[in-house]
């Protein structure tokens, strides 16, 4: 009987046995130090305060030096890419024809008979705003027989005395309007020789051939410019 109450373990005063091995069961079962104190678990452990204030304090000092940086960068590659001297821009213009200048054109207005005057009436109402790219100019005087177009200008005169020249010299016809061609020294001078009332247009130098500037004139001379006069036999073709 006496072994039997002797073990490696015994019973506390509480109840509880105590292992060998200075550590105990707890009451649930579960094991726990010798002193019967549980440690809590560990927590992991918080950055200090300061390091926190150190990294923010460094990704904002960083932000703050990228900005100019990028602003510096922005502005160069504008700079680059901007060109050194404006582009002109275009000429402004209206249906095709470029703006030119408006300045009235110095012109002759002989007096007319009545005849001549209600033709040449007819002719300036109908004339075209403008001949190829020469938009049309105002005049000194008689716009009721003087047209203009372009810069330098150049002018349609409607009446005055027919001009005379060698009967070899060559006539052009041009949209059935028959013309005389004379050269002069700043423009080439091209009369109707087939019609009742003389129209004369003038073609400054600075156009190249002269008879290209008038089948927009020829053909309005012929809705409003009734043949007449002694027809030269060049144009009776």
């Amino acid at each position: 009987m006496d072994e039997m109450t002797t073990s490696s373990s015994a019973l506390d005063d509480d109840g509880t046995r105590e292992a060998a091995d200075g550590t105990g069961d707890s009451a649930d079962g579960t094991r726990g130090p010798a002193d019967g104190n549980r440690e809590p678990a560990d927590q992991p452990a918080a950055a200090p305060a300061g390091r926190d204030r150190t990294i923010r304090g460094a990704a904002l000092l960083a932000t703050l030096i990228a900005l100019p940086v990028t602003l510096l960068v922005a502005v160069l590659a504008f700079t680059k890419l901007a060109p050194d001297t404006p582009v002109a821009a275009p000429t402004p213009s209206a249906g095709g024809v470029q703006v030119q200048s408006t300045t009235p054109v110095q012109m002759a207005a002989p007096a007319l008979a009545a005849r001549p005057a209600t033709v040449c009436r007819a002719l300036l109402s109908q004339l075209p705003a403008s001949i190829r790219d020469l938009a049309q100019r105002p005049v000194t005087a008689g716009p009721e027989q003087n047209a203009a177009y372009g810069d330098p200008a150049l002018t349609v005169a409607c009446g005055g005395t027919e001009p005379t020249f060698p009967s070899t010299d060559e006539v052009w016809t041009v949209n059935r309007v028959c013309w005389h061609l004379a050269e002069q020294a700043d423009a080439a001078v091209l009369s109707t020789v087939d019609r009742e009332t003389l129209i004369t247009v003038r073609v400054p130098r600075s156009y190249e051939q002269p008879l290209q500037w008038v089948p927009a004139i020829s053909s309005t001379i012929v809705a409003t410019v009734p043949s007449g006069g002694a027809i030269p036999s060049g144009c009776q073709r």
